[in-house]
């Protein structure tokens, strides 16, 4: 294994820790005369044989796969490949160096170890000591102080612990770092009204205005920023000044703590700079990329990857052959981006591994206000809630549900959450967040939107069908017992069950079609008997109510077999339809095939409405399509209908106002049968 490798050699030399690099041996400022063999040794000992050991191998194993696939791919260029994909870098390069603009000023502001600083103002006794803000678990800032012994933030605090015995621990309390953070803010608010912040303890400025308007010079700036912030915090912070922001974030890091570096807006000034610039200085290189371009391509610096242009080009895609040269040339943002509304909101905590689901479920609820109080102090809503995971094995898993509407309370969100987090207990955790994403204003109530459940789309259905007259039969079993209305459905006539609004016999026409009954709510039909009858002897035809002679008052409706196969009736005619475009399936178990709504096996209710749903929608669909299609009773019929399509008769007016089509029309196909 490669000396530069994230896992220890699998010969196990002599000094395996040797080969052991992992985020914690990345030097930050303030760590530059640490032993690094000490401390990748302790770091070594200390998490050999453990679960983040182990996991450390499966992602190193994984990297190693990229950097064999890589390898290949470049030993199958030949030389006319290089040729042509060199020629496809140099333009590029051309088209990114036309678009350099050195004619902006940018300021990258970062405090210096924040956490730790504002805790030593807090409690003046902790000056001097070395410091670490956060638990036996993990850290979240060390202070100068602790980096001298090669301590530093991401560490978990066992391990920093060993490094320096006198490691002093102080719990984090974010409300003062967020007030202290709001103090920093208003001082650079009288520099760029728009500034960008990328954290609570970073931010981007651009002074371009500021030095031109008064005539200063950028480093004038930043001594004065500086001042501005010591004065009103009592913290010190450092600066970097250069044409954009990428190089500004490099620059302020370079003489940290409490100082700052000014790059010239000079092309050749720029170039000089990145040349020996090491490529993980660069935000958005990270360890992985680091170790790919080192091992595949020799890259280790900024210049490098200018030299190696045509391999970047065939190697990697055109987004990050377009970063990498960027990066080469020095090119960075020099416009602010333009505001754009919050994607998502989220929060997340560490602990130690545990599977006590009481004391799990306990933390969920403290996510839950910690969130609602973020998307409360926005004012926003959200739709997709998104559970992460990481597990005791360090494996990170993420479960995310879609409400019908917007939420932001603590109780809705807990509702989700918790069923999100049953649905995959037991196991044993180290971490949990959730995070909340279509976000929109709370106030903004056009925007508000809510599923429809079949019961509303029925119920408006049946509003709208009752101007034109109810179509709703009743059915009694033979006892005379009335079991509530059935809606005996067609493509031409979709009703609910409302037992409020009652239709005048005068107004009631009976709809049957051969292949659709759709019975809302009452989905077992094991109360009815064979001999279920119509409950209105007088079936209206338009002629004032005159009984009609074709039918009886003992016409049977249904059959015992047909009734008690009314069930698998539904099913058939679902299964009939799987084959058409529009079916609802559940892709991985929690994905609608028709919308992309997201619900979990575990969300039973939220499912079967939402499965409803789109039931009514391709109900309403279909309405539309043949409303004259002819209408056969063999559902309802003792025997099958006639297959001959005999002349249809004409029409009968009704002497009423509404239009009704006599119940002699609808079984003439029939009237063998009857």
């Amino acid at each position: 294994m490669s000396g530069a490798a994230g896992t220890p050699a699998e010969d196990g030399g002599d000094r395996p820790w040797q080969s052991y690099h992992t985020a914690y041996t990345n030097a930050k400022a303030g760590m530059e005369g640490v032993d690094k063999e000490k401390v990748q040794k302790v770091i070594y000992e200390m998490s050999k044989g453990s679960k983040y050991f182990e996991n450390e191998q499966r992602k190193e194993a994984l990297t190693k796969q990229k950097i064999e696939h890589l390898r290949a791919q470049c030993a199958t260029l030949t030389d006319n490949d290089i040729l042509h994909f060199q020629k496809v870098a140099e333009k590029k390069m051309l088209e990114l160096e036309a678009s350099r603009d050195l004619s902006k000023i940018w300021l990258h502001t970062d405090m210096d170890a924040f956490y730790a600083a504002v805790e030593t103002l807090e409690d003046p006794s902790l000056k001097g000591k070395p410091l670490a803000v956060g638990s036996m678990s993990m850290i979240a800032t060390a202070s100068y102080e602790a980096r001298k012994f090669g301590v530093r933030a991401a560490m978990p605090g066992f391990i920093g612990c060993k490094l320096c015995p006198g490691l002093v621990f102080v719990r984090p309390n974010f409300e003062r770092y967020t007030h202290y953070s709001e103090l920093t803010r208003k001082v650079f608010q009288r520099y760029d009204p728009n500034f960008i912040a990328t954290s609570l303890d970073e931010a981007y400025l651009n002074i371009t205005n500021v030095c031109i308007e008064r005539g200063i010079t950028g480093e004038e700036v930043a001594t004065e920023l500086r001042a501005a912030v010591h004065q009103e915090t009592g913290l010190t912070c450092s600066a970097g000044v250069a044409p954009n922001r990428m190089i500004a974030k490099v620059c302020s890091d370079i003489n940290k703590p409490n100082g700052q570096f000014i790059l010239p807006n000079d092309r050749e000034a720029v170039l000089t700079f990145v040349s020996t610039l090491p490529i993980r200085k660069i935000g958005g290189i990270g360890k992985v990329t680091e170790q790919m371009l080192r091992e595949v391509l020799g890259i280790s610096t900024c210049q490098e990857m200018l030299q190696k242009a045509a391999f970047l080009c065939a190697l990697f895609s055109e987004c990050s052959a377009d970063f990498f040269l960027s990066v080469g040339l020095g090119l960075g943002g020099t416009e602010t981006p333009e505001q754009r509304q919050r994607k998502s909101i989220s929060c997340e905590r560490t602990f130690t591994a545990t599977n006590d689901s009481s004391l799990l479920f306990e933390k969920l609820a403290n996510l839950a206000e910690n969130l609602m109080g973020d998307l409360q102090k926005e004012g926003l809503k959200g739709k997709t809630l998104t559970l992460k995971l990481k597990t005791a094995d360090f494996e990170v898993r993420t479960r995310a549900v879609t409400t019908r509407g917007y939420i932001n309370s603590k109780e809705d969100i807990l509702i989700y959450a918790t069923k999100l987090l049953k649905a995959e207990m037991p196991l044993s955790l180290r971490l949990m967040g959730l995070r909340m994403s279509q976000l929109h204003d709370e106030k903004d109530v056009s925007s508000t939107s809510t599923q429809k459940t079949i019961y509303i789309f029925l119920r408006s259905s049946n509003s709208n069908l009752n101007v034109h007259g109810a179509n709703v039969q009743s059915i009694t079993d033979i006892s005379g017992q009335d079991n509530g209305p059935i809606s005996v459905t067609t493509k031409d006539d979709y009703l609910e069950p409302d037992t409020g609004t009652g239709a005048s016999t005068d107004q009631q026409d009976f709809f049957v079609h051969d292949k659709s009954i759709f019975i809302p709510e009452q989905r077992n039909l094991g109360n009815y008997s064979n001999e279920a009858v119509l409950s209105n002897p007088v079936i209206g035809d338009g002629l004032d109510g005159a009984k009609i002679d074709d039918v009886t008052t003992s016409a049977k409706v249904m059959n015992a077999e047909k009734l008690d196969d009314a069930g698998q009736l539904i099913s058939h005619e679902a299964a009939a339809s799987s084959s058409k475009p529009g079916q609802q399936l559940w892709i991985d178990g929690y994905i609608c095939s028709i919308c992309g709504f997201e619900l979990p096996p575990g969300f039973e209710e939220e499912r079967q409405e939402h499965s409803d749903f789109h039931l009514a929608e391709s109900l309403q669909q279909e309405e539309t399509v043949d409303s004259k299609r002819p209408i056969c009773s063999g559902r309802l019929a003792e025997k099958p209908c006639s297959t001959t399509t005999p002349t249809p008769k004409k029409k009968l007016k009704s002497s009423k106002e509404g239009k009704h089509i006599p119940i002699d029309a609808f079984f003439a196909k029939c009237n063998k049968n009857l």
